[in-house]
């Protein structure tokens, strides 16, 4: 997360439920992350990809909100949370391997053709005899 600036990030630090006793009703020690996703400057099929990936954490205006509350410090949870929106935006840089048209061979084509064929014959065998 050390590429992203500092402006980009917003912090924001909440009342966690979860371990911490009756220290979690006293210190605020979740962390909750905006980050503008418009400013990291992303190309489009990373911001697609992004949009995929982070489902409901992306926000109709284009802000990534990241919520950490697993531990019982605000660092421990900023870090947390750092290192998950470094380990989505890394995600959203991967890029699928190219699809490689092909197709079937003749030889193939020709048993497909005799299959259905032979199909063909099966079902004509089912019809009603005609007495001449």
């Amino acid at each position: 997360m050390a590429d992203i600036e500092a402006a980009i990030v917003e912090e924001k630090f909440l009342a966690a439920s979860g371990p911490g006793g009756q220290n979690v009703n006293k210190v605020a020690t979740a962390v909750q992350l905006r980050i503008d996703v418009f400013r990291l400057g992303l190309p489009p099929y990373a911001y697609q990809q992004l949009k995929t990936l982070a489902g409901s954490k992306l926000t109709s205006g284009g802000e990534l909100v990241v919520t950490a509350r697993k531990f019982r410090t605000q660092e421990a949870n900023r870090q947390d949370a750092r290192e998950r929106v470094a380990e989505l935006i890394a995600r959203a840089h991967e890029r699928d391997a190219r699809r490689i048209k092909t197709k079937p061979s003749k030889a193939a084509k020709a048993r497909r053709v005799d299959e259905k064929k032979g199909r063909s014959q099966v079902k004509a065998g089912r019809a009603k005899v005609q007495i001449d």
